[in-house]
């Protein structure tokens, strides 16, 4: 079985599209490391008293990466959550032109990537395999060059900045470990996404002649989740939907837990997130539509509208969000992030309050 993608192509082609930051070879990023080590403790001990959730797998633990070794670290994600679908398309790939097929899709792999590495300030990684190593597992990364420059262009006072990223973050890595079912759950949804790749070429034709059908409606068809959304049969969509439920409560939980978690420490935030939200929606061209194609449109849309619906669930109740948390049936629908009365009426049997009723807005 030959692997459909050429990842070593990746990782080089990855390399040169990330580029270097100049700023990073500079004294400034020796303070890096040690700044983000204290800094994820106190976010972590931040967020703990916020939530009211505990980690149930120790302390976090950041690590500071630059972009090739920010590629190289999801490569490796990439490689364990596609295997599945990768054995499909190794299997059918034969043939003289199979390596120059690997070749391609290894430099489209790379350039997404090394894009991308360009602009993560932070991730969670919160994908574990049991036979590899703990110690490369269940980290916080921070993107040094990315974050230097960020702080340099808009003149960010670095501790502030670097707590405000470690709260984001860490909020993230809180739910994942702090929710026993919640990381199983959701690798087990990317799971049957991938296990329910079909091969066939017929599919892709049936995906662009949707897309095609989008787009006489005057609908972009990237706007639901980029091309993964895009090329995703009915039962794909369905699980895409449930994922992007998800994926929208722990983004609007995580925006607010925050904002709250560092007020009072971070006079600075507000203009951050100004700052951050008015850098990704001026793209323009060919950096708009890579932001659409892998998604991060989509993902914007998920903070919004998570936050929408916490506002309306604490409205109704400021201890009902904790209803989430209590297994996956009762994680919100896309539908029910979009309209949350329908998700306080089924967990709940309460009615939400009607707008402009006296529900207070979020900080942020």
């Amino acid at each position: 079985m030959s692997d459909p993608v050429a990842w070593d192509v990746a990782e080089r082609v990855a390399g040169v599209v990330a580029g270097r930051e100049p700023f990073a070879e500079s004294y400034h990023a020796d303070s890096l490391t040690p700044d983000f080590v204290e800094l994820t403790a106190e976010a972590e001990a931040l967020v703990e008293a916020e939530t009211g959730l505990r980690s149930l797998a120790g302390p976090a633990r950041a690590r500071v990466l630059d972009r090739k070794e920010w590629v190289s670290a999801n490569i490796s994600s990439f490689q364990r959550l596609l295997r599945p679908l990768t054995t499909k398309l190794g299997d059918r790939m034969s043939g003289p032109m199979a390596p120059v097929a690997r070749t391609i899709a290894g430099a489209e792999v790379g350039v997404m990537l090394g894009w991308m590495s360009g602009r993560v300030l932070g991730q969670y990684d919160l994908l574990l395999v049991e036979d590899e190593d703990p110690d490369e597992q269940d980290l916080v990364y921070y993107v040094g060059p990315n974050v230097l420059a960020i702080e340099k262009r808009f003149a960010f006072p670095p501790r502030q900045f670097r707590l405000w990223l470690a709260l984001h973050e860490v909020t993230h890595r809180v739910q994942f470990t702090g929710v026993p079912w919640l990381r199983p759950h959701f690798v087990s949804l990317v799971g049957q996404v991938v296990d329910s790749v079909d091969p066939d070429p017929k599919r892709f034709l049936e995906s662009f002649a949707r897309a095609a059908d989008d787009l006489r409606q005057g609908k972009n068809p990237l706007d639901q989740g980029g091309l993964a959304a895009m090329f995703a049969s009915a039962e794909q969509r369905a699980v895409l939907d449930q994922m992007g439920g998800m994926m929208s409560l722990l983004e609007g939980h995580g925006d607010v837990t925050m904002d709250r978690a560092g007020a009072g420490l971070l006079p600075e935030a507000p203009r951050f997130s100004r700052t951050l939200s008015a850098r990704r929606q001026s793209a323009k061209g060919i950096v708009r539509l890579v932001q659409q194609l892998v998604g991060l449109e989509a993902k914007m849309n998920q903070y919004a509208q998570g936050e929408r619906f916490i506002e309306v669930v604490e409205a109704a109740g400021p201890d009902l969000i904790e209803r989430a948390w209590e297994g996956p049936e009762q994680l919100p629908s896309l539908v029910e992030i979009r309209e949350p009365e329908r998700w306080i009426e089924r967990v709940s049997g309460l009615a939400a309050p009607a707008p402009g009723s006296g529900a207070s807005s979020l900080a942020g």
